[in-house]
């Protein structure tokens, strides 16, 4: 399974100035195996642009969304998804989905701003391999993480870290830090060896990706970039 992530930045990127360099993070979003793409934001078709794809989305047959924040959802992005012939599906806590290729069970996520904010599961029936998607949200519910206790091992976690390696934010509430990760991360070490982190706030990190990622490999932590292919 391969992952290719759109997006990895959180509400406060100017998407205005996007361009190519790994310093700058569009609003979150991933594409998985070229089928599935999760949260069909705005910045979705100027990625494919600028980075010099051509045809990216004429293989995805299926859209979900976390929740319907304007920066995890653009119904312009997904009339045009559709047009082309992907079917989007409306997920809630504790529903699973059988698609294709796909088993993607849906968790309820810490996100209280937003109706409905989800996590997901995401397995392949070509491969078997498995994982968690948790972009927005904070310290995990504890059904939550009964219940991906209960469903099994995972291959990769990539959780929300709009927050840095910073402690007293308010925004804690509703996003992760990095302690909040680490602690998850070891929480979850059990079912899972792999972690990494999305939806970075461009005013709470360092300002390059190199600098951010060289301070959450301290913590065993990979920091994901636009445009970063990673096979699960």
């Amino acid at each position: 399974m391969e992952l290719l992530f759109l997006g990895t930045g959180a509400a406060d990127w100017d998407i205005r100035r996007a361009d190519c360099s790994p310093d700058f993070r569009r609003y979150s979003s991933l594409l998985v195996d070229g089928r599935l793409l999760i949260d069909p934001g705005p910045c979705v078709f100027e990625f494919e642009k600028t980075f010099g794809y051509r045809d990216l989305y004429q293989g995805v047959t299926d859209v979900i969304m976390t929740h319907p924040h304007d920066d995890h959802f653009s119904p312009e992005t997904l009339a045009r998804l559709t047009e082309s012939g992907a079917v989007f599906h409306e997920t809630k806590a504790g529903d699973t989905l059988e698609l294709e290729h796909y088993t993607i069970r849906v968790y309820a996520a810490n996100h209280r701003t937003s109706e409905n904010p989800v996590h997901f599961a995401v397995e392949s029936k070509d491969d078997g391999k498995r994982f968690f998607y948790g972009c927005d949200g904070a310290w995990m519910f504890y059904e939550t993480y009964r219940a991906l206790l209960k469903d099994g091992p995972l291959d990769l976690m990539i959780f929300d870290c709009t927050i840095g390696d910073i402690h007293g934010d308010y925004r804690i509430f509703e996003h992760n830090n990095v302690a909040m990760v680490c602690e998850m991360a070891a929480t979850f070490s059990g079912i899972c060896s792999r972690f990494m982190v999305s939806h970075l706030a461009r005013t709470l990190h360092p300002a390059t990706h190199e600098e951010t990622a060289a301070v959450l490999a301290k913590y065993g932590l990979e920091c994901a970039r636009d445009n970063l292919r990673v096979t699960v």
